[in-house]
């Protein structure tokens, strides 16, 4: 018997601002707590992770400034676009993440949402700011990786 909750990842949205803003050191895989109208918009694809992070509160980790679109059919039950989210991780985890945040100077980013068979998941990365002579590094690099893509392309079909 196939087990359902083995199927692969569903990526719903990325946040690839975080990728060009930031070195990701870790990454975490969070559930998140949503209302109906969230999971119907998020199917759909309205969602928005540019310019969130995630925040603690009072033992808690929450996802700030994720919009998810209001739903179209949603009437009086639907829900506020860029409410703050509840992270469902295991408490140790939480409480180190919080440390490493408050002492070493890192941040949390959501980095994904994604269906892990039918649950929403969210890839958070534990993240250092990164100044713009970095960005200009890695820019560099990958605009060198991608003329030598090209170049090794054109070889094979010479060659």
């Amino acid at each position: 018997m196939a087990d359902k909750k083995k199927e692969g990842k569903k990526i719903i949205a990325q946040n690839k601002k975080a990728w060009h803003d930031y070195f990701v050191d870790e990454k975490y895989e969070a559930g998140i707590a949503l209302s109906g109208t969230e999971i119907k918009s998020i199917r759909r694809g309205a969602v928005n992770l540019k310019d969130s992070y995630c925040s603690f509160k009072n033992g808690e980790m929450l996802a700030v400034g994720v919009h998810i679109s209001p739903y179209e059919q949603g009437n009086r039950f639907n829900h506020e676009p860029l409410r703050d989210k509840k992270l469902l991780m295991h408490k140790k985890e939480i409480m180190k993440l919080q440390g490493l945040v408050q002492q070493k100077g890192f941040t949390l980013i959501p980095l994904s949402l994604y269906f892990s068979g039918s649950y929403v998941k969210m890839e958070v990365g534990l993240c250092r700011g990164k100044k713009l002579y970095d960005k200009r590094d890695s820019d560099a690099e990958r605009q060198a990786s991608r003329d030598i893509d090209r170049h090794m392309k054109d070889r094979k079909y010479e060659g």
